[in-house]
C-alpha cells in the first residue's frame, strides 16, 4: 500500500509542475506578443528581432 501512495504522490507532484510549466509558458508567450507590439510601435527592429527570436524558440 506504501508503494502506491509514493506513486500517487509522484504523480499528482509530477502535474502539478506540467500545470505550473504551462502558466509560465502562455504568461511568457503573452508578455513576448505585448513587447514585439511595443517594439513594432516603437521601430525598435533589434528588440523584435530578440523578441520574435525568443518567441520561434518557444514552439
Amino acid at each position: 500500500m506504501d508503494k502506491m501512495k509514493v506513486t500517487y504522490e509522484v504523480m499528482l507532484g509530477l502535474s502539478a509542475e506540467m500545470v505550473l510549466d504551462e502558466a509560465l509558458r502562455k504568461h511568457r508567450s503573452e508578455k513576448l506578443y505585448k513587447d514585439i507590439d511595443e517594439a513594432l510601435a516603437s521601430g525598435d527592429e533589434v528588440a523584435f528581432r530578440h523578441l520574435t527570436d525568443e518567441l520561434k524558440a518557444m514552439s
